[in-house]
């Protein structure tokens, strides 16, 4: 199967003040991101609050990156639900509108303890949309799937057709590398955590990544991987440190899902609010953030409409 090259951007899912989704922003959402570097998209997922949202409203967006994007553009949507059977239809609704790929996390609940339970789970997923490939979503802190990674590949090896490899969002730059190396760099493992893409590039990973400060922050993203193409040193390090310093900056105000959906506020594309029981950000702490992104440099740097 196809490995992507370079940065999928993890998208908020746009609301109105009251909360509905607001689909009629995402033309200029999807254009921002493409100007900006950026390859596709992985919908509906943890920036996206895929978990908060209805089965139609994870629908009708998907419906809406599809026909937002421009040629080349891939949309992944994330499928996964702590109920298989809506997994299942979301995964067969988005072969049908011909997305690129599929994706699932494990469910916060029931908690998947074990490696075989995992692989039933992402067994009959990808088998709803056999064409599209399938990325399992390894975010542990948000499931408490503490799994090793590289069993995985081992157990879904020759058993799942269409399982493409890891959307890899964990601390372990170890683990993720042992993954990259498993039969040659057999499976796709997409780096996972913008603060560590330079040192997963000297491993020689992150040749494809998703990240979700990419929304505001992807030119420096970006930027990361063309500097070590190039054999500057320097200026990767230099960019990676910023943007472990716009990291910072959203970590005060609870992190990329609240913090970082405002900040599309600040650069220009309001996407809303977040829902219950994300706690939204005051006025005066979104004063406060504006602040301490101005005084890293971020609004010179950031991503332009």
């Amino acid at each position: 199967m196809e490995k992507i090259k370079g940065l999928i951007d993890a998208p908020f899912t746009p609301m109105h003040p009251n909360g509905d989704i607001n689909l009629d922003v995402i033309p200029a959402y999807a254009a921002m991101l493409a100007k900006n570097g950026l390859k596709g998209v992985f919908i509906n997922g943890s920036s996206g609050e895929g978990y908060m949202l209805t089965p139609q409203e994870r629908m009708a967006v998907a419906e809406a990156w599809m026909k937002a994007v421009p040629e080349g553009f891939k949309v992944i949507v994330h499928v996964g639900s702590c109920c298989l059977r809506e997994s299942k239809t979301l995964a067969a609704h988005a072969e049908k509108i011909g997305a690129w790929g599929i994706g699932a996390m494990a469910p916060p609940f029931p908690k998947i303890g074990r490696i075989e339970e995992l692989v039933k789970y992402c067994e009959e997923i990808a088998a709803a949309a056999p064409s599209l490939p399938f990325y399992y979503y390894h975010i542990p802190a948000f499931n408490g799937a503490f799994l090793p990674m590289t069993e995985l590949l081992k157990a879904v090896d020759g058993r799942i057709p269409n399982f493409a490899g890891i959307k890899y969002t964990f601390e372990s730059l170890y683990e993720y590398n042992q993954c990259r190396l498993y039969k040659d760099g057999k499976f796709d493992m997409l780096h996972g955590q913008d603060e560590t893409i330079l040192p997963s590039l000297a491993q020689g990973g992150a040749q494809g990544s998703i990240g979700g400060t990419t929304n505001y922050n992807g030119r420096e993203l970006v930027g990361i991987i063309e500097a070590w193409e190039k054999g500057d040193i320097e200026t990767a390090r230099e960019k990676q440190n910023f943007s472990q310093a716009v990291i910072n900056v959203i970590c005060n105000y609870r992190g990329n899902i609240v913090g970082g959906k405002r900040i599309m506020k600040l650069i220009g594309l309001d996407l809303g609010p977040n829902r219950v029981p994300f706690r939204n950000m005051t006025d005066e702490e979104e004063a406060s953030m504006k602040k301490e992104l101005e005084e890293i440099g971020f609004f010179e740097r950031c991503n332009k409409l």
